[in-house]
């Protein structure tokens, strides 16, 4: 939908996208609640039943129901071209917002520094429970509740401008799980901005092992030579693919069911089309390694 953007003293607003199959209603139900909760800005919420049709939703909770499971990226952008705002926001449905200033706080983030493209929150377990560290999209780890510049994020809550979000293409239809994620903060910094990680602002998520998606090894494979395939400079794909796959060699060789799905998703990653290639500027790569992290690991 075509935004306008708010003036000077107005308050923001912000189009809520929370992906669901309908099988966590509870989790749902709190998810939905935390946005309603929000104060300072006016949000647009849509709730995608990806493969179920919503419903039981809240008073100006609109739903989208889609005949079948079109993975999760496509189903973020089946919300995403139905709301409206400057800013857009995306939300699991295991996931919620405790504080009421999270997504006013968060704008304003974005607005102290209009070099930043898009933030994710810090993560803490549901429950209380210890968050990993692979929540922290960082190589060198560190302090969960330090900031800093990131080159992935967390789906589970990811706040853009709107016409960031647009200008990279939303999310990766083709991905349908995993690595959609790297391949969205690498279009926020190849329009100039930067990935965000915020650890003063909190979501919190169950602690859940990615394991638990049957096709995590083979979609991991194949969406890392995906990603490089659509995103990277050719030179570059190999150094990036062979990095990823060194590190894996390394990480599952006492795993060979894992390590066998894996490289099966490996060759379909170069043997199946990944989709439309934009690849990033050069200049971008230069800022990117110039950050820490050059696109090759």
């Amino acid at each position: 939908m075509p935004d306008v953007p708010d003036g000077p003293g107005s308050v923001p607003r912000v189009g809520v996208v929370v992906l669901t199959q309908g099988d966590r209603p509870v989790e749902l139900a709190e998810g939905i609640a935390s946005v309603l909760a929000q104060e300072d800005v006016v949000t647009d919420i849509v709730v995608v039943g990806n493969g179920w049709e919503p419903s039981g939703l809240p008073d100006g909770v609109r739903g989208i129901g889609l005949s079948t499971n079109v993975g999760i990226p496509a189903g973020r952008n089946r919300g995403a071209a139905a709301v409206s705002g400057p800013f857009v926001f995306f939300l699991d449905d295991d996931a919620r917002i405790p504080s009421p200033r999270f997504l006013a706080d968060a704008i304003g983030v974005i607005e102290n520094d209009p070099r930043i493209g898009l933030i994710q929150p810090r993560l803490e377990g549901r429950g209380g429970a210890e968050p990993p560290e692979r929540w922290i999209p960082r190589m060198r780890k560190g302090d969960r509740h330090d900031s800093s510049v990131v080159f992935s994020c967390l789906e589970a809550a990811v706040l853009l401008p709107r016409d960031v979000f647009d200008r990279a293409g939303g999310w990766g239809d083709e991905f349908f799980y995993a690595h959609e994620g790297i391949e969205l903060a690498w279009r926020v910094w190849d329009q100039g901005r930067r990935a965000w990680y915020d650890g003063g602002l909190v979501a919190e998520h169950p602690v859940v092992h990615p394991t638990r998606h049957a096709d995590y090894y083979r979609l991991n494979a194949r969406n890392r030579v995906w990603l490089a395939r659509r995103n990277l400079p050719y030179p570059l794909v190999p150094l990036y693919v062979g990095s990823w796959t060194a590190v894996t060699l390394l990480r599952w060789w006492r795993k060979p069911a894992a390590l066998s799905a894996w490289l099966g998703g490996w060759m379909e990653g170069w043997r199946s089309s990944p989709g439309r290639r934009r690849p990033m500027s050069w200049r971008t790569v230069r800022r990117m390694a110039r950050s820490g992290r050059p696109p090759v690991i």
